[in-house]
């Protein structure tokens, strides 16, 4: 079952877009920055792309 955004195709803010980086700095998984996020795994793997972010893999 996937989740339901309500956020689905809303810009990303500045804020957002710098809780990401933190996000992703800690080196948390894909899934648990989804959930901080409440932004969908796809959109978030597209932005972190754009920003040229690593994502975690999970382990």
């Amino acid at each position: 079952m996937t989740e339901h955004f309500e956020r689905h195709r809303q810009p990303w803010t500045p804020s957002e877009v710098q809780k990401l980086h933190q996000l992703t700095a800690k080196g948390m998984s894909l899934q648990a920055i989804s959930k901080a996020l409440t932004r969908s795994e796809e959109s978030i793997k597209t932005r972190a792309k754009l920003d040229k972010l690593q994502i975690a893999k999970k382990r």
